[in-house]
């Protein structure tokens, strides 16, 4: 990865009446344009993806989507689905004067690449995924229900505890009720808890560090309430959307590569492989030591180098 930068300009968004969203540009003010999806959703966007690209090369778009880091009003899951981010990142890309961009993005960041690319493949320079994710109900069946549970029973005991066991059939629909419950402190318990589910699983090896961002009260209200808030309305798509031969078919000309850990449990590799199935012009690399995070350093190498051989497109 490239060494840490600073951006030359922020700024903020109105997008509708009630959200504002917060933007960075990083790198070359003249660059080849690309933007960063962050994860969750809800995860809003972090300083160290700013790494991924040549800051020689690429003017570097990173921003919070709505309810997330410092855009406004926080958590917030009034106009907040899959659709509202998608005409967000067009009134961003129209705002900065950006024809086309380059779009880079992992877990839920790839499902909202995936979803703007097939809204308007003619903005979409390149697709940089990893750890490919697009909410069908059978991947969130593994991650939150019956699969990632079998590999991390310790971590899975702390997820169902705060969830009465006549609900625990169906947990993204018992959390739902406790993120949006209006006693401050059940709410809190419920999101702290969520949010160190996916931290605690996200890695090969589990980092405590991590592990110890689900206890940042306000980080974890956000991520938490919004990420369950997108599953239990089923990303607001049809099962299976992003992966519907006509929906690849918008794509199909975009230079893409996708990196997938052959052991990330929190979006498993069979997804990708999906998506390679039905779109096999793609490059799909499995990493056979690595996890869910793009800071897994085998995974990092293979996006670093998929940014640098599109940097001239």
């Amino acid at each position: 990865m490239y060494p840490p930068i600073q951006p030359y300009e922020t700024g903020k968004l109105k997008v509708s009446d009630l959200h504002t969203l917060y933007y960075e540009l990083n790198g070359n003010k003249d660059g080849t344009p690309a933007t960063d999806i962050s994860g969750g959703p809800g995860g809003g966007c972090d300083p160290k993806d700013r790494s991924f690209f040549d800051p020689t090369k690429y003017k570097i778009v990173l921003f919070d989507q709505r309810g997330a880091g410092k855009s406004t009003p926080t958590a917030t899951l009034e106009e907040n689905t899959t659709w509202d981010l998608v005409k967000d990142m067009e009134r961003l890309r129209e705002h900065l004067g950006i024809e086309k961009w380059h779009v880079f993005g992992g877990s839920w960041g790839s499902t909202l690449s995936l979803a703007y690319a097939q809204s308007h493949p003619d903005r979409v320079k390149s697709l940089v995924l990893r750890g490919i994710f697009t909410l069908r109900k059978s991947e969130l069946r593994f991650f939150y229900q019956d699969g990632t549970s079998h590999l991390f029973p310790e971590a899975w005991d702390e997820f169902v505890e705060p969830i009465p066991e006549a609900e625990r059939h169906d947990m993204v629909t018992a959390y739902h009720a406790q993120l949006n419950a209006a006693d401050d402190e059940v709410r809190l318990r419920a999101a702290r808890a969520w949010t160190k589910w996916e931290m605690y699983t996200s890695k090969l090896y589990v980092d405590p560090v991590h592990v110890a961002e689900a206890e940042k009260n306000d980080f974890a209200n956000a991520f938490a309430r919004i990420e369950n808030h997108y599953f239990v309305n089923d990303g607001f798509m049809r099962d299976g959307q992003l992966l519907e031969k006509q929906e690849i078919d918008k794509i199909r000309h975009i230079p893409c590569v996708v990196v997938q850990g052959r052991y990330d449990v929190v979006c498993p590799a069979t997804t990708a492989y999906a998506l390679k199935k039905v779109w096999p012009e793609i490059t799909l690399h499995i990493v056979p030591d690595a996890g869910h995070s793009s800071r897994e350093p085998s995974i990092a190498k293979l996006l670093v180098k998929a940014t640098d051989d599109f940097a001239h497109l």
